[in-house]
């Protein structure tokens, strides 16, 4: 009996420091809209509050085709293009368009996006989306934060139903969760 509450307590003692470790990310009750996105949100408190603590936030973004097709449009006519450069530019389009991720960290070395995956599943749990991010190191943002931001193309989608994306940080062993609605 008494090798046995031993055991347990050395058992839970060990959860516990494994948890101080790898803190989990705090959850919104309800997911919260984006103050910069209206198409984003943000499932994992991620706040700028967080982000003077513990120099741990990431962003995410998100652009419809649509927005994008319509932004080029408004050059083409504000610039004049010729009907080579709209093709061309057109062409470059991503179909389900434009994630845009920013990670603020302490320390140049650790806002490397090369540490992020990001992984987007559909509401039945099929992944749709997986990335690593490329390398690359930050740039001094205020205090002792960096900043580093990626757009990558985003998947198109056959219906335009919400996705799951998790961004996890292999460095901070912690998951960023998003809800991204697609139009």
């Amino acid at each position: 009996m008494k090798k046995l509450f031993l055991l347990v307590s050395l058992l839970s003692s060990l959860a516990a420091s494994a948890q101080m470790i790898t803190p989990e990310r705090k959850r919104y009750l309800r997911p919260k809209k984006d103050e910069e996105c209206a198409l984003v949100q943000n499932v994992t408190k991620n706040t700028d509050e967080d982000s003077q603590k513990d120099a741990t936030m990431t962003r995410v973004a998100y652009r419809p085709y649509a927005e994008m097709l319509t932004a080029i449009d408004a050059q083409r006519e504000m610039n004049r293009w010729a009907d080579s450069t709209y093709q061309r530019r057109l062409r470059t389009l991503p179909p389900g368009g434009e994630l845009t991720v920013t990670m603020y960290r302490r320390g140049a070395q650790n806002a490397d996006p090369s540490l992020l995956a990001l992984s987007a599943k559909d509401k039945d749990g099929k992944e749709v989306f997986a990335q690593t991010l490329t390398p690359g190191t930050g740039r001094f943002w205020n205090q002792d934060q960096y900043k580093s931001t990626r757009s990558i193309p985003f998947v198109k989608t056959e219906t335009a139903q919400p996705l799951t994306l998790t961004i996890t940080d292999s460095k901070l062993k912690q998951s960023f969760e998003y809800i991204i609605s697609p139009q």
